[in-house]
């Protein structure tokens, strides 16, 4: 596995990975969940895929098997900003408004979305390499740009994940059940750093 991260003045850098990449969120989110979001038959993109966003992917053998988004929280693109904040503002139906109590703009603070795996990636033991390398990733670009924070709308699972790999993740707002899947989501929260203990082990191994 290898992580690989970019922008939309890049993508010609990596082939079909970032197509690929909304090819794999399609069937992910819109295939197997159900989610009512833009798509095709090949691709699910939306407006969040602007010149704002930073990908961060994984790819075995060349194939894209896991990615993520991320910009910072004082994005604006057009009529919309970053995912929390316009889902807060009533702009997204499909998130409840009161998932945070407030609106967050800050540049050390970026939003992640659109994290997921194939279902290729069975075992325990590479999923976690997965997730480590998607979010390693998303930590290095916010980092480079003066992110020192990372929040998404993740499934509540992931907190436990994020913990697992070294990351002081947290809850921020009520979870909720998402009716479409089935599945309770909340606002995650972390630094963009692993623990000090954590990371030494890492850096041991």
């Amino acid at each position: 596995m290898k992580n690989i991260t970019f922008d939309l003045s890049e993508i010609h850098m990596h082939g079909t990975a970032f197509y690929d990449y909304l090819a794999l969120r399609k069937h992910f989110f819109v295939d197997t969940l159900g989610w009512d979001i833009p798509h095709n038959d090949e691709v699910e993109m939306d407006q969040y895929d602007n010149p704002l966003a930073h990908y961060s992917l994984v790819l075995r053998d060349g194939k894209v098997i896991g990615g993520a988004r991320a910009m910072p929280t004082t994005s604006s693109w057009g009529d919309y900003t970053y995912m929390l904040r316009d889902a807060v503002s009533g702009k997204l139906a499909d998130i409840p408004d009161e998932v945070m109590s407030k609106e967050i703009a800050n540049p050390n603070v970026w939003e992640c979305t659109r994290l997921v795996m194939s279902e290729e990636v069975k075992c325990h033991a590479d999923r976690s390499a997965c997730l480590s390398l998607i979010v390693d990733g998303l930590v290095r670009v916010a980092r480079k740009q003066g992110g020192s924070e990372l929040m998404s709308l993740s499934p509540l699972s992931l907190m436990r994940a994020l913990r697992q790999l070294g990351y002081d993740a947290s809850r921020i707002g009520k979870p909720y059940l998402n009716p479409g899947d089935g599945r309770k989501y909340a606002v995650l929260r972390m630094p963009a750093e692993r623990a000090a203990a954590h990371a030494e082990v890492r850096a041991v191994a």
